[in-house]
């Protein structure tokens, strides 16, 4: 029988918690309105719109992230606007060009552990003074960034002082928003991106639903037939009520948080496992991915019994690796990883 590699390619890789499979279940044969105008799609709404704090802002269930940053271009951004985002960010590196094919140009900076800062933000926007050039409109972050890393509550204050002073648009790509917000390093509270954010997106495909995202309109006036550019970029299911009814479960007791809570417990287990037994990071482990280097050797001698990323090579003799871990992550898989760190 072939041997398949334990996983720490994703945190998808597992189908969906079971509160979020019984609620799919409970309501399946009920009659429902579509398009989003079902009950469960309201209740999830409701769950979100308090724990953001923000009765005023609007939810839109959208089948993933990429769909959801697309959407978030074509809607808030005008043919000649433009996006800053950090060079490692996710609609720089995986999405395709998705953004690029809306017709807007992305302005990628260098970052620091994946962040950008105010500074940056500031020189951009400096550099395009006149209507020759793209006029910047909207900055893209993701929390947790695409090294697993924070923004923290300063942060995200100078970024929102910036954006207000510019008339810029402040986006966070929020696909691993649950593993950022139960971090132990986090300072950030949903309601205070719902503050300080134009607009942002609750990751369920990556904590927990089997697909799905919530995107969260904070200032629904900017961009008031939001709807209809769902429609169009083919994000306005016909039946919604899946997603919203994963969202219900996932905002109902707790089981968000709960379930990021596991991922962050099992990766920071599986990076205190390496940093005593010699080896450092890329990035600081805060949340459920994690960045160890090891020497190339020990690398190709884990592949025959993990699955995961080469991120990069530091140098001709060692290899940075990139281990996520899930929702349903077990210990036993970071001990067999752990047990196989012999050099």
């Amino acid at each position: 029988m072939q041997h398949t590699p334990i996983s720490f390619r994703n945190d998808y890789s597992e189908g969906a918690h079971p509160l979020v499979l019984e609620a799919l279940a409970r309501d399946s044969l009920k009659q429902e309105q579509g398009y989003g105008d079902d009950s469960a799609s309201a209740r999830a709404s409701k769950l979100i719109l308090e724990s953001c704090e923000r009765p005023d802002a609007q939810v839109h269930f959208v089948s993933g992230g990429t769909q959801a940053n697309l959407v978030a271009s074509a809607a808030l951004l005008q043919p000649y606007e433009s996006i800053i985002a950090a060079a490692s960010g996710h609609i720089c590196i995986h999405e395709s060009g998705a953004i690029e094919a809306t017709g807007h140009k992305v302005h990628e900076l260098p970052h620091s552990q994946g962040k950008i800062t105010a500074a940056q933000v500031e020189a951009i926007v400096s550099m395009h003074a006149d209507e020759h050039m793209v006029r910047p409109r909207m900055v893209f972050i993701s929390h947790s960034t695409e090294l697993g890393t924070l923004y923290s509550r300063h942060d995200l204050e100078a970024l929102a002082a910036v954006c207000t002073k510019h008339d810029l648009l402040l986006y966070v790509d929020g696909a691993r928003m649950g593993s950022a917000l139960a971090s132990t390093r986090n300072d950030l509270s949903l309601a205070d991106i719902a503050r300080l954010a134009d607009a942002f997106y609750i990751g369920g495909t990556k904590n927990g639903a089997l697909f799905g995202e919530a995107f969260v309109l904070c200032k629904p006036d900017r961009s008031p037939y939001f709807r209809n550019h769902l429609k169009q970029r083919g994000a306005l299911l016909a039946k919604s009520r899946a997603l919203g009814a994963q969202f219900e479960a996932l905002f109902t007791g707790g089981l968000f948080l709960s379930l990021a809570e596991q991922a962050n417990t099992t990766a920071m287990l599986l990076a205190d496992g390496i940093r005593s037994r010699g080896f450092s990071f890329a990035y600081e482990p805060m949340t459920n991915q994690i960045f160890p280097t090891f020497p190339k050797q020990l690398v190709g001698r884990l592949q025959k019994e993990f699955a995961f990323y080469i991120w990069d090579s530091p140098d001709a003799d060692h290899d940075t690796i990139r281990l996520v871990t899930s929702w349903a992550t077990p210990e036993s898989s970071v001990q067999a990883f752990l047990d196989a760190l012999v050099v």
